[in-house]
């Protein structure tokens, strides 16, 4: 099957574990992810919120280095995708095209110019904060949160204007909000749920999946467990759930998959990328059209970002 996931942490896991991206026990690997073809993967470094300043920036450059190395190590195995001319050749190449995104606006170290390195980095997505605050403005778990920062107002402005897409996954409300108003184009939650099923404020309101979707962006449903049900105790149909959801809303075009492989615990009845394809069965077992399951598992992503 196609298959296009928004968001993972494996890349990081790799390089602090001194783990292969071939193969190895993490959720994700090329070697499980094979069976797919072709396969899309946003390698997502995370910035942790203990991190600032140039010490982010420097957690930042590290990672992306184990990227290049990773590709370099397994140059018949993985791509990194940094224009238009590498999403084609990865389509029929039986390659993994990797698309490196940054979670965390932490990364840049304050410094707005720093857009540019990300841009020739080849980097396609940032999520503007993670749970705290950053110089870019507050994320979803700030207490009485505000909205973008003057510098993160900045940066939104660069980002468009390089073509990186703006990330709303783990932003407040107010941020949020700030981005809807700002940004002239189309942004995307990379792995956010439906706070109507599950109120995390990591979910999107309705109003918020439906802006998204107005704008012509991207909703990648994730995996993580305590955003698919509040107790917790979450399973493969949960994930369905949410999908249904969405899809409900008029989302069609606007629902995709950012799993969070190897940044959460996952649900019942999922154990790795190897797992992706039950999610699609149990898709079409319960009568999905096939051609809404292709646009959910790749085309609505695959869409947007060659279209950026």
């Amino acid at each position: 099957m196609n298959y296009f996931d928004l968001h993972c942490d494996t890349i990081a896991e790799c390089w602090k574990q001194g783990k292969d991206l071939w193969d190895n026990d993490l959720h994700l690997c090329l070697k499980r992810g094979a069976a797919y073809h072709p396969w899309f993967q946003c390698f997502a470094v995370w910035i942790p919120d203990e991190l600032r300043g140039e010490e982010a920036y420097r957690y930042y450059e590290a990672v992306y280095r184990e990227l290049l190395r990773q590709e370099q190590l397994h140059s018949d195995k993985l791509k990194i995708c940094r224009c238009a001319s590498d999403f084609q050749e990865v389509q029929p190449s039986g390659k993994c095209g990797a698309l490196f995104t940054v979670e965390g606006g932490a990364a840049l170290g304050g410094k707005v110019e720093r857009v540019a390195r990300l841009k020739a980095c080849g980097v396609k997505a940032v999520t503007l904060t993670w749970n705290a605050s950053c110089e870019i403005g507050d994320g979803a778990e700030v207490v009485h949160p505000k909205g973008l920062t003057p510098f993160g107002r900045e940066v939104v402005r660069e980002l468009e204007r390089n073509r990186i897409a703006v990330d709303v996954s783990h932003a407040s409300e107010p941020l949020f909000w700030d981005v809807a108003e700002q940004i002239e184009g189309p942004f995307l939650a990379t792995h956010s749920d439906s706070r109507k099923l599950c109120g995390s404020l990591r979910n999107l309101t309705d109003e918020q999946f439906c802006t998204i979707r107005d704008r012509g962006g991207v909703v990648g449903v994730t995996f993580v467990r305590r955003f698919l049900d509040d107790s917790w105790q979450a399973g493969i149909e949960d994930v369905m759930r949410h999908i249904e959801h969405f899809l409900a809303l008029g989302g069609e075009n606007t629902v995709a998959i950012g799993g969070d492989f190897d940044g959460t615990d996952l649900p019942d009845g999922m154990t790795g990328v190897e797992s992706v394809e039950a999610l699609a069965e149990c898709l079409l077992r319960h009568n999905y059209p096939e051609t809404l399951v292709q646009a959910i598992f790749f085309d609505n992503a695959y869409r947007f970002f060659t279209s950026l």
